[in-house]
Order: C-alpha cells, then structure tokens, then sequence
C-alpha cells in the first residue's frame, strides 16, 4: 500500500480498539496505527472506553515502527465515564442496595474486567443508578499519563463501580495536569446535557431538544472543566448521518464560542480499515447476543451497505474528514461555517505535535521498597541474607559454594535485581508459614542464591546446575522464579490482606475468539442449520491434527493444531466456508479478538503504589492489571514491571495431607498443626535430608508401576516408558521426564534412550569432557544445559553465559543478527575442538547435534527440582502406603475421583462407603490401615456447616438420634441436606426395620421431613409401599451425588474374572488385533446421518473411570436395544481420528450377565 498524502492536517484523537473496546470496535492498536501511518497520519491516540488496556500494544509497536524507518506518535488517552458528582449517584446507588430486590440485580452486573459499552443506552436520557457520559482524556507528558492512570485506577474502585467505572470533577481536579480533555461523541459530557433536554413523545421517539435547557446545562458543565482545564479543554465535534448528532454540534459550536473554547473534529474510529465495518456490527452483535439478546436499537439482521449504517468509523485522514463533514451535513440539511469546520479538523495536528510531547511511557522497575530492611541498601541486605543462608546450611565455609555465591550476586547487582530477590523471599517466607513450598520450578533452580534464600530446596552444585541458565550477565530480560505453593489462593489473599491491593495486583488473561466458537456463532447469526455446522467443528481439529504433527514432524504427544493449520487441513472446514464464504470473510477478521477477561492463573505484580503507575482495572470485584504477560502477549515486561508466578500443585496438597495421616496414625499428634506438619517435612522429606538414592523406592514404585498420584507419572504413556527406563537416580527421572514430550517422543529419543541405558559398553564418547557431560544421560543431550556446558568448556574461550545464549540461538533461523552472534560462537567452538585435537568433522557433527536436540533439550534445573517432588510422593507411597492413598483420594478433582478410587482398589485397599458414623471430612483409614473411608465431603450439595454438625453431634443408633437431636442446629443441618445423605447411601446405618427400604426411609425421613417423632411415625405408615430403590435409581444417585460409578452394583466379580480370563481387555485398553473389549453405557444419543438413516451415539466408561463413546451405524429403531449401567463386550472398530464406531449393534455388542 502507498502512503497516501492528504492536503488537510489532521489527527484522530479519539479511536478504539478491540484491546480495551470489547465487542464495540475490532482490531488491535496495531493494525490501526499500521493503516493510519498508510493513510497518511503521523500520530493516533488510542481512547478506548473506560480504559487503557491497549497502552503496551501502542508502545512496543510504536518502538517497531521506529526501528522500521517510519515516523509516528502513538498518543496515550482514555475515553472514560465521566458523572458530575460521584457522591450523588452513590447515594442512590447505596438506597438500591436497601432494595433487596433491586440489590440482586445489581449485584449481577456489578463486577466486571471487562468495559462493554452500551451504545444505545449513551445515546438517552439515563436513570441515575447506570447514568455516565463519555470524557476523552489525552496525555499530555509522563505527568499526564501518570495522572490517567490514576484516575483509571480509582475508577474502578468498588466506590466508584457499577456496571462501568466512573470519575467526577472532584478527581478531574485532582489528576488534571498534563492532561489535555475533549467533550467526546453523542454519548459525551456534552451530549448528556442534549439528551437531558430532548423531548420525547409518548412512544419514547425522539421529536426534539429544548434548546436554551441544552444550552444552559452545557454552560455548567464547561465552567467547571474550563475551571479545571484551562485552555486544554476542547469542544469535540463529530460528522455522521444522524440528526442529532448536528443539533447537538450547532451547540457545542455555540457554547464554545461563548466561553472560547476551541473546536476539534474526531473521526472516533472504532475499526482499523475501512473494509472492516460489516465485522465490527457483527463484532458487536455477537457480544449481546452472548449477554443474553440484541437490544432494541439494534437490528438483527447485518447492514447491506456502510451507508445504512450511517457513518464510518475507520482511522481517516484530513481529507477524508473534510468530506465527511461536507456529505453528511449536506445529507442531513445543517449548515456550518467552513472555516470553523477547517480549523477544527487541523487543531487536532497543532494538539498532537505542539501540545503532546513525544514520550515513551516510563519504564523504571517498580519493586516495593519495604522489602529492603532500614538502614541498608537492597544489594547490602540481599548479600547479608544470602550469607547468613549458606552459614545455616553450613556451606559458608566452602570455598567453592563462597565463589558460586559471590557471582551470582554480582550478576544480580549488576543487572540490578537485589531488590526482586528479596520480594521473592518476602513471599517464600510468608508461604512456608502456612503451606509446603515445592522444590523449586523452572531455571530458578539454578540459582545458589535462590537455594541460600529458602526460594528454593535444591542444592544446585550438587546437580550441576546452572545459574547463567537463570540469569545472564549480558542479557536484558528480567529473571522469572515459578513459585509452587499448596494453597496459591490463599498465599495471594493473604499478601493482598498484609500488603494491600494496590501493591500486590494480579495479572489479567485477555480471553479470545476461537476458531469453533466463532464458526458456531456466526453461523447460527446467519440461520445456517446447527447439525450441518456441528458435523463441522465437531471433526475439524481431528482432521487437521494429523497433518499438522506430520508438517512439524511430531509423531507422538499431544498437539493442537493452529488456526491457520485448521484452515489448511481441515476438508470438512474448508468446503464447509466454500458453502458459506460470508463465515470465512468474518472468521479470518474476528479470530482472536477479545472476548472477555479472566485472571492468571498464578501472576501477580508486586510494587508500591502501583495505581500511579498503571490504569488498574477489576475483574469479579478483584483490582488487577490491565496488561497481561504470557505465551501470547509480554505486555508487562516492556512497562518496567515484574511478573511474580505463584502457582498451585495438588501434590503438595497431597504430600500436607499424607504427612497429617502419618502424625495422626504413628506419632500420637490428634490434630496436626502446620507447624507439626512443616517440622515432619523438614527433617524426613525436605531435599537436604530425604535419601534419594533409595533403590528399594525407585524399584517399587517406578520399575513396578505403582503410580498412585505420583507426580508426573499419571498418564500411561509416562508411566510404561519409567517402567520401560528403569530409573535408578534422580537424574535418571530428570532425563525420563525431559524425554517425554512430543518433540524428543517423535525422533523416537525414548527407545534410543532405553537402548542406550541397557547397553551402555557401547557409547562411544568423542572426547572425555563430551563423556564427562553426557555420561548421566548415556550420551544423549538431554538437557539444554549440556549444550551449554559442552560449548563452554570445549570451545575457545565460549563463556557459560555465550554457552546459554547459544541454546537460544540454535532455535532460531534467518541472516540477521542471531545469525551473526551464532557463527561467532560456531567459529569459537570449532577452535577450540581443533586445539583439543577433535577432528573438524568431529566438531562439526557435534555442532550439528546441538542443532538437532536445541528444540528437545529440556531446562534440567526444573527436571530436577520436578523429579525430586515425584520421588517425595513415591518415597510416602512406598512408606506410607495408606496416608499416602487417602491423601491421594482426598485431593484428586471429582473428575478423576472414580478412577483413583479403582487405582486403589487395584492396590489392594478397600474401599469403605459412605456411612453418617464413620465418614468425616477427608479420606481416613481404619485401624488395620487396609481400608480407606468415604468422606462425607465426597457428596454434592452437603456442606461444611452440615458436617459440622454432623460430626460433633454423633455417633447416632437410630434415626430419631439424627433428625430430633438438641445438640443438632437444623437450619445448618436442612432438608436438603438429608437429602442427599441419605440418597447417596451415608444414611443406610439408620435403616432399621420399620422401614421397607431406602426409598420408604427417604420419603418419610426427607421428602417429608417430620418435625416431630409422631410425624415420623405417621410418615413410617402413610410412605411403607414405597420400598427399596430401583437398582436405576441406586446408580444414579451414586453418580449425580458422588461421582463415583458403582461397578460393584453393575458387574459381578464373575463377570470380571471371566472378561479377564478371556483377556477382553477394557475399552481403554482395546487391542486394535483383538478389536475387542468391554465397557458400560452410561446414554445413548439418536442422531440421523444426512441421508436420513438412524444411528446412535453410546457414551461408555469403564473401570479407568475414561469416558468415551462409540457410533453405532446402521442402527434398527425398535428392534435394536442399548441396556444402560449394564455390562456389555462388543467387537469394535477404532479409528484414530473419528474413534470407536460399529455396524451393527445386533451382530457386535453382548450384553453380559
């Protein structure tokens, strides 16, 4: 595209985009300062609603833009939602409140970290409760912005929240300087006075405005900001078809005279080419109608033309503003002054470029300075600290540990990174208070400072690990340490609570369009019929998938394919946008546009004050970031702040859990404290003190396969590749774990490995420092590390920091600069292998491998730390068999519950249910610690208030003892309550003989709940033919209520031992030779092909708890029958891609008896 060169000067002050506009413009500030800079501005503001969260999309690409030759300013600003006096409203706000009514509706659109504007409604007069009106804020200087992002940050404070975030004058008069303010659109502070003046007819039409009120009305408002602003106020005009939008100009134009206010003109563009409108209605359309509907003033149907709709909303230049204004006044009969008009459109280039400096946002680290103790700086108090920590592990004394340390900290000084240091120790020693802290993650366990701190548990000279891998003296990202805690939600409340939520905030997700949401929403907008669609999305990712493995050449592991490889594989998808291209027009535009928002899952920024410093928003009444740090977008990096990783592992729960057992059950301690379970961990289970070298553990657990919740062994193919390996150190799980991943999996790595291990007399090692390297991993580089290390200490002179840079270095590809750095290092590295007499060839294949395993070689920091928590768990599971099992089935997702539970059951334990007496509030074990009990937690809608209650008051003998017991509070203990006990079988103990079963004891116990003992009584009579639950019933219930499928009600142990006899394998074993196996229908679907012929969908489980189904081809209604919660075999076909599927249900399925 040539730049175009407009004859009038202009610049859009006041634009959106999809980044802090959601579902009311589309397009990232990018692509709009991209077409800009083509249509021929030389700068854009980005004003998005109630909001900065493009910001970092304006600076880093700005930046590029730049480096790139190409001259344009970006300009920093808010469209925000503005009420003259905030106290008012919450008054108003707080009688509603009263209104209990009226408060749960509020309380429904009350949180929110996602501004959604309301057109329609902004363009009216507005009851008090909603009434906000638009306020375009520009940053003038670092000053300004600061100031926008603090009225931003108190906007959002619950104070000033409802449904949007408001400001007033009083916080205009507050952050006012540097900033430079505008009037806005039809829903704009002027426009509110218009719209309060209008008259309407009895229909709610539009007819008119009562003009002197508008005029009056806009005159208070332009006192007060002319007051505030000075001659940085502006009176905003805009250029569309709509007729009120002139009326309200014709005053805007008079009151500005009046007062001497300058005019400006605003293209308000909401998308990032003029191409793009027909995306942007259907944009917004579909954000209401994921609200639940279109709203009045919107039409369901798409606008044929832009001109139906009214306007354009693009990034336009001079002269395409000054047409607009032409064309639309002319359209809509006003008349203006066209020198007036002319002024306004070039004001907008004077403002740009005379009045808003040219300014990166500041970018300094921001680190809370209370972390640093008084009286010392942040390098003084890191280096005592960390000495202090080596003389409590007695290694001070160690000159090698003493070296380490000094450069480590060196490094950290000199990048500047004391003081994050010690904020991640001010969070560890808050977590190791209250909850187990894990080993360590990621390459922060290369670092002997992290070690000597208590960041991490994992001595890194013992294992070679390395620091430069963490953090290099020559790099310029800042350092990451993941954090694994227990409780990570309770760690960041708890830092919240102590160190307030404008220090600690956490991290926002932007959530995004996807490919199968979107082609089912658009589709169903334009009335496609949902079967044809869904046969769509249903097979288009695993058509796609294989093609997309076999391009990257992954041959085993997971893979999702991209939006694009979908597009390029999938049959189904791509005759199916032939069919309908208006989908693929608005899929290729609408993919990954903003969606909504969410949080984190573990990132928080930790700073003082750090609404001065950022526009904080809130999501669910929680404040966090506008700006999000992850796999898809660094936007907190590049403002200067520091993402703190606070992440949650089940395992700790699990090993907290199993350590509280052991005291119960072997140390006489009745009620563990966590100080009790902290002094265990610490002195049986901590790294420094644990045997890691226990081969009775590593044969028991890893070579013999008891894989009960042992930490990164739950998948089956981990599980026979460990069994496979035969792991005998802790290294050996580091290089097995490393291994299994898609990348290493797919060049078969895991059976060379194996090979390698079994065989190790024939390795043949190029030279002995390559021996000394690989030796633990036979031969293979299996960790990014080796790379390193081997260019450092075979190579000329090749640093351990150019050694790290070069494992970056070999994933990338191209001529530029990474190029250059890498054929230095190269040169570097061959050098050195001549002088150490390896033959050039030699060197060159061993180069060649560092290539070849640079996108396999895993961080061996973090396979270490990872692989010592693995062992922890076995270590309990081979010691502790029952704490260990209970604590397992007390933390596993109810998702999983059943299967565990099978998982046990195959260890030998059994498996106790649910009973009133007995049951509590986790998992326990019985005397003879062979029996594992169901807790009373396990079941769906009984809460702790009703466990509570329960426990304390019992034993009871019989029922009367548990529905008329004083000591009983019965509003915490209802009707529900007994409901689900007693259908979930805990109630059973009570069911003596005056009851003919369990449904007669649950209709005159809880459908009919007594209030009195003769009530019961006369319940005992009235419900006596109600008998026993069907064996349906008994399934179900067990199901809804526990999660937990019943086998031993469905299959006799007969049939079991005669499936295995046969060796008919379950269905998720099936043996595609065999093509046999067993399973139970949980439901069957009917469904229709296109030709109109029947067949089935069967949703099937078996005793790994694994769902799956099968389609049933050729299906004879009425003569054909699928018996649910019944045990069948079947003869199968299985296909990868489309699954399992048969031809006839009559000839293949078996019922068994």
């Amino acid at each position: 595209m040539n730049k175009t060169k407009p004859t009038i000067p202009f610049v859009g002050l006041h634009a959106h985009s999809v980044a802090g506009s959601i579902f009311d413009a589309i397009g990232y500030p990018q692509e709009h300062m991209d077409f800009a800079y083509e249509n021929g501005a030389t700068a854009l503001a980005l004003t998005d609603h109630g909001n900065m969260n493009g910001l970092p999309y304006q600076v880093i690409h700005a930046k590029k833009m730049r480096e790139a030759g190409k001259e344009f300013k970006p300009i920093y600003g808010v469209e925000a939602y503005f009420l003259p006096d905030i106290e008012e409203w919450r008054e108003e706000y707080t009688k509603a409140m009263e209104d209990k009514k009226r408060a749960r509706s509020v309380k429904k659109d009350e949180q929110s970290g996602a501004t959604v504007e309301d057109e329609g409604a902004s363009k009216k007069t507005q009851d008090i409760l909603r009434r906000r009106r638009h306020l375009v804020l520009l940053a003038q200087n670092q000053q300004g912005l600061n100031n926008l992002f603090m009225l931003v940050s108190e906007s959002y404070k619950s104070e000033n929240f409802y449904r949007y975030p408001r400001i007033d004058f009083n916080l205009l008069e507050k952050y006012s300087e540097g900033i430079i303010a505008a009037s806005a659109c039809l829903g704009g502070v002027y426009a509110g006075s218009y719209w309060e003046a209008s008259i309407y007819d009895e229909e709610g039409k539009h007819t008119g405005v009562n003009k002197e009120l508008a005029l009056e009305l806009m005159r208070k408002t332009t006192r007060r900001m002319v007051d505030i602003f000075g001659d940085r106020w502006y009176a905003e005009v805009q250029w569309n078809n709509i007729k009120q939008q002139h009326e309200l100009n014709q005053l805007i134009i008079q009151v500005a005279a009046e007062f001497d206010v300058e005019l400006i003109t605003t293209a308000d563009s909401h998308y990032p080419n003029p191409d793009a409108w027909k995306d942007r209605e259907l944009y917004t359309r579909l954000g209401w109608l994921g609200k639940g509907g279109l709203p009045t003033f919107m039409d369901s149907e798409l606008p044929i033309g832009v001109e139906e709709v009214g306007y354009e909303l693009y990034p336009k230049n001079g002269d395409q503003i000054w047409e607009s204004y032409k064309n639309y006044s002319k359209e809509c009969g006003f008349e203006y002054n066209d020198d007036l008009i002319l002024g306004s459109i070039t004001n907008t280039y004077k403002i740009a470029h005379q009045r808003i400096d040219t300014f990166a946002p500041d970018n300094t680290v921001r680190l809370p300075d209370f972390v640093v103790p008084a009286g010392m700086t942040d390098t003084q108090a890191l280096v005592k600290l960390s000495v202090d920590g080596l003389n409590g592990l007695s290694l001070a004394d160690n000159n090698e540990y003493m070296e380490r340390l000094k450069r480590e900290l060196k490094v950290i000084d000199d990048r500047g990174f004391s003081k994050y240091f010690l904020t991640m120790k001010a969070i560890s020693d808050k977590a190791t208070g209250s909850m187990l802290t894990g080993p360590g993650r990621g390459s922060a366990a290369g670092s002997l400072v992290a070690y000597a701190l208590g960041i991490t548990q994992v001595d890194p000279l013992k294992y070679g690990l390395l620091f430069s891998r963490f953090l290099r003296s020559d790099a310029t990202d800042y350092p990451d340490i993941d954090y694994d805690v227990a409780e990570p939600m309770e760690l960041k409340e708890s830092l919240i609570e102590e160190w307030g939520d404008d220090t600690v905030v956490p991290i926002s997700n932007w959530n995004t369009l996807q490919l199968r949401s979107l082609v089912k929403d658009i589709s169903k907008f334009y009335g496609i019929p949902f079967t044809e669609v869904n046969q769509v999305t249903g097979k288009m990712i695993y058509e796609a998938t294989p093609a997309a493995k076999k391009k990257h050449g992954i041959k085993a592991g997971v893979y999702v394919p991209t939006f694009e490889e979908v597009k390029e594989f999938s049959e189904s998808l791509q005759s199916f946008l032939k069919q309908y291209p208006q989908i693929a027009n608005h899929i290729d535009m609408l993919y990954g546009q903003v969606r909504s928002c969410s949080r984190h899952a573990g990132g928080v920024v930790i700073g003082e004050n750090l609404d001065k410093y950022m526009p904080l928003i809130n999501s669910g009444g929680i404040r966090q970031t506008p700006w999000s740090e992850g796999q898809n977008v660094r936007h907190l990096e590049p403002m200067g702040f520091i993402k703190f990783d606070i992440l949650g592992l089940a395992s700790l729960r699990m090993i907290e859990g199993a350590i509280r057992h052991i005291l119960i059950r072997h140390h006489d301690v009745a009620e563990p404290t966590f100080e009790d379970v902290k002094s265990y961990y610490g002195s049986h289970l901590h790294p420094d003190i644990i045997n890691l070298e226990d081969q009775d553990i590593y044969e028991s657990i890893f070579h013999e396969g008891r894989w009960a919740g042992i930490f990164q062994f739950t998948e089956s193919g981990a599980q026979e590749f460990c069994t496979r390996a035969k792991p005998t150190s802790i290294i050996d799980l580091s290089a097995i774990t490393s291994i299994y991943r898609p990348g290493p999996l797919s060049a078969d790595v895991d059976d060379q490995y194996v090979e390698a291990k079994e065989n190790p007399q024939y390795i043949r090692y190029l030279h002995p420092i390559v021996q000394e390297v690989t030796e633990d991993t036979y031969g293979f580089l299996i960790f990014q590390e080796q790379i390193a290390i081997l260019a450092h200490k075979l190579g000329k002179d090749v640093s351990l920091d150019e050694g790290n840079k070069l494992r970056k270095l070999l994933t990338k590809k191209g001529t530029g600069h990474d190029a250059k750095e890498k054929e230095k290092i190269h040169n570097k590295f061959v050098a050195g292998c001549l002088e150490k007499e390896i033959p050039r060839s030699d060197a060159e294949n061993l180069w060649d491998t560092f290539e070849y395993f640079s996108g396999y070689g895993f961080n061996k920091s973090h396979a270490v730390s990872y692989s010592i928590l693995s062992y922890q768990c076995a270590w309990l599971c081979h010691h502790y068999p029952a704490e260990w099992m209970a604590a397992f089935l007390d933390k596993e997702p109810e998702r999983r519950k059943e299967r565990a539970i099978n998982i046990a059951k195959s260890l030998g334990f059994e498996i106790r249910s649910l009973d009133l007496n007995t049951s509590g509030a986790v998992w326990e074990i019985s005397s003879d610690g062979r029996t594992l009990i169901q807790p009373l937690t396990s079941i769906k809608g009984l809460g702790e208030t009703a466990i509570e209650q329960i426990v304390n008051n019992r034993p009871f003998q019989v029922v009367e003892d548990f529905i008329f017991n004083e000591g009983i509070t019965y509003s915490k203990l209802n009707k529900k309550a007994l409901d689900v006990l007693i259908r979930s079988g805990a109630m059973d103990c009570l069911i003596d003989e005056r009851f003919t079963g369990a449904k007669h004891f649950w209709s005159a116990v809880a459908v009919d709940r007594p209030r009195k003992p003769k009530n019961l009584d006369t319940n005992i009579e009235i419900y006596a033919e109600e008998g026993e639950f069907t064996e349906e019933e008994k399934i179900q219930y067990l199901v809804d209520l526990t999660g937990v499928f019943p086998f031993s009600l469905v299959m006799s142990e007969h049939v079991r031992k005669s499936l295995e006899e046969r060796f008919v394998p379950p269905i998720s074993e099936y043996d595609t030779d065999l093509q046999l196996a067993w399973f139970i229908p949980r439901k069957v679907t009917s469904r229709k092909t296109k030709n109109g012929k029947d067949y089935w969908i069967v949703e099937v489980i078996d005793d790994s708890s694994n769902a799956t189904s099968i389609k049933c081809w050729g299906v004879r209604p009425g003569r054909d029958t699928v018996h649910i919660n019944r045990p069948y075999m079947a003869r199968l076909d299985h296909d990868p891609q489309w699954g399992f599927s048969t031809r006839s249900l009559y000839h293949n399925f078996r019922l068994l008896a």
